[in-house]
């Protein structure tokens, strides 16, 4: 599945890994908070090798706005590459959190 279905509130889970200078700058709060706004639900943890792995869960359209914010340049720190998979919704989720 890619983010280019035509159905914007088909229900989907976006898997993104964000890589360059995004921990220690706010990022997952940042992240966290847009997600919310979004009406999302998933999380954002710091990964070992210095990036931020995002989960989103909801509608479509919602979670590819998420994606290109996370693109966009508008999040703290520097983002040098996002790479993103997406797929069906798992469900099990109620909030978005930081890890």
């Amino acid at each position: 599945m890619t983010s280019e279905s035509t159905d914007p509130d088909e229900r989907v889970r976006v898997s993104a890994v964000v890589l360059g200078r995004v921990q220690g700058v706010g990022f997952r709060w940042a992240a966290q908070d847009r997600a919310r706004r979004l009406g999302l639900v998933g999380w954002a943890s710091n990964l070992p090798d210095g990036g931020v792995e995002v989960v989103a869960e909801g509608p479509r359209a919602g979670c590819a706005e998420l994606v290109s914010w996370l693109r966009g340049g508008q999040t703290p720190g520097r983002v040098t590459s996002v790479a993103d998979l997406w797929g069906p919704e798992q469900g099990g989720l109620s909030a978005f959190l930081t890890r």
